[in-house]
């Protein structure tokens, strides 16, 4: 399984208004980072995916450290974790279309 640091600005405009007083990031915005950072980590590539399956477990804070732990699969579907420190937030897999 690759691992690659997955960054998102702490003043990131998703943050603004997304629960105020206690921001967290959307997951639509996270899943926007993993899709770039599997796509860059692949040459650049932009490419189309399907969201095969996607969980939310944990919120994102600003300024929150995350890595990204990705496994290609031998049907072209890309398994991934997000975590932060040994905590999970995010887990999935994505496929080509």
């Amino acid at each position: 399984m690759s691992r690659v640091p997955l960054a998102l600005a702490a003043d990131h405009p998703a943050y603004e208004g997304h629960f105020p007083g206690a921001p967290v990031l959307p997951g639509a915005v996270l899943l926007d980072a993993v899709i770039g950072a599997l796509e860059a980590a692949a040459g650049g590539a932009p490419r189309t995916w399907q969201v095969t399956v996607v969980k939310f477990v944990g919120a994102v804070r600003p300024g929150e450290p995350l890595e990204l732990e990705h496994e290609a699969l031998e049907t072209g579907a890309i398994r991934f974790r997000v975590a932060s420190g040994e905590r999970t937030v995010a887990t999935g897999m994505l496929s080509p279309t």
